[in-house]
């Protein structure tokens, strides 16, 4: 079976779940990683080249999903248009079934373009026979990998977590262990048009379900009630930052709520669902991402801060005579100096700007330490008074190279998602 969408959340614990029942797993990425198919939903190929990739599967599982829309990943693109592609070309090329998994909620009349985009392809699988299709709708899903997941862990350890409506939307979260094992028994047992709400045991709080995460956290209980106006506000100016899981969509669907009965899943789950109070249990590591998602941004934005500053106060706020006699000490005088001064401080402005850059942050921290090194060997050799200066201009590069090989170390994901 071929499965889009495998290294994303899901679909990754559902690749691994079919392989542990002895099923031949087939991925489908942007970059054919993993002895896949190369499928990029952004990029469909043509229908022919599709035919060609399904001939001899049995069942296509589309996990392929974004939160958030940006560029050509569009809802329509990446929800509706490419999964019909593949659902026609699954059609042509003899595949028995279809499972789409979809999202809690998903209706095409919905005004959340997420929600909608998904019940529109939803409705399509649905009425599909050839190949049979299967429509799987999650609730909010708990896997300590996933960006929501990491998002409360990250509300859950702050001193005094605030809340939007005082946290009284209802959730009713579902484990992925426990999804991915009621998409593998549906599979199996060869079910068609079906939609099944993929929930958990019972609905709660969003206070309550933050309140587990605290107690597992050693986080302590203190909440703040945000009202709605501002939780509005704030929605609205996240929506600006990249990758911000807190949006206005996001609050949209979290007051409208997200609930179901659990009685399907229990019984395709074939067992007793996990109860959210159980989610946090082993995640040992959960604390660590949650707080390295608060100080990674920080760390990354007062390092760019200072790398911008040290340039800007180099030539306009400093005296320039004072930098240029500095300067005389280590062998360079009057153009050279100049130049050397400007040069010094365009290149700080640049390793400032790049670690504003996604995709030039790694190399961008590595030439920083670079840097870093050099202009301590520099001040060594020439200035070696400035280690005794009591402000400590030289000692402080320590901490700053430590900051930087954290970030090198930790600071990853920014580049094109495989999936």
């Amino acid at each position: 079976m071929l499965v889009a969408g495998g290294r994303g959340v899901i679909g990754r614990r559902l690749v691994n779940a079919l392989r542990v029942r002895g099923h031949e797993v087939v991925l489908a990425t942007r970059d054919g990683s993993g002895n896949g198919v190369v499928l990029d939903f952004a990029h469909m190929p043509s229908q022919v080249e599709l035919v060609r990739a399904l001939t001899g599967i049995d069942v296509v599982i589309n996990a392929v999903g974004i939160f958030r829309a940006s560029g050509k990943q569009s809802f329509d693109a990446l929800h509706v248009k490419s999964p019909a592609c593949l659902l026609e070309a699954a059609r042509a090329a003899g595949v028995f079934r279809f499972v789409q998994v979809s999202a809690l909620g998903a209706d095409t009349a919905s005004s959340i373009a997420y929600l909608a985009s998904k019940g529109e392809m939803d409705a399509r699988v649905l009425a599909s026979s050839s190949p049979a299709g299967i429509v799987v709708r999650p609730s909010l899903v708990f896997d300590p990998r996933g960006a929501s997941t990491r998002w409360f862990a990250m509300l859950a350890v702050l001193p005094v977590t605030p809340l939007p409506g005082g946290g009284q939307q209802r959730l009713q979260p579902v484990h992925v262990e426990d999804l991915a094992k009621a998409v593998v028994r549906l599979v199996e047992a060869g079910s068609a048009g079906m939609c099944v709400d993929a929930v958990g045991p019972r609905a709660l709080r969003l206070r309550d379900y933050i309140q587990h995460f605290k107690r597992s956290l050693n986080a302590g209980s203190l909440f703040v009630t945000v009202p709605g106006w501002l939780a509005r506000v704030a929605a609205g100016v996240a929506g600006w930052l990249p990758r911000a899981p807190f949006h206005r969509d996001a609050l949209r669907m979290l007051e409208h709520g997200n609930v179901a009965a659990a009685d399907t899943m229990v019984q395709w789950r074939g067992g007793a669902l996990r109860d959210p109070a159980d989610f946090t249990t082993g995640a040992s590591d959960l604390r660590t991402t949650a707080w390295l998602g608060w100080l990674l941004p920080i760390m990354r934005i007062t390092l760019a801060a200072m790398w911008i500053a040290t340039a800007l106060v180099s030539l306009w706020g400093y005296p320039r005579e004072a930098s240029l006699a500095l300067l005389v000490r280590t062998g360079l005088q009057g153009e050279w100096a100049t130049a050397a001064l400007w040069t010094a401080a365009l290149l700080d402005l640049v390793l400032g700007l790049a670690i504003l850059r996604p995709r030039w942050r790694t190399p961008s921290y590595l030439f920083q330490g670079l840097v870093v090194v050099a202009y301590t060997l520099i001040i060594s050799l020439w200035l070696p008074e400035q280690w005794l200066h009591p402000y400590g201009p030289v000692l402080k590069n320590l901490p700053v190279l430590a900051m930087i090989a954290c970030l090198w170390a930790l600071d990853r994901g920014h580049g094109p998602d495989p999936r």
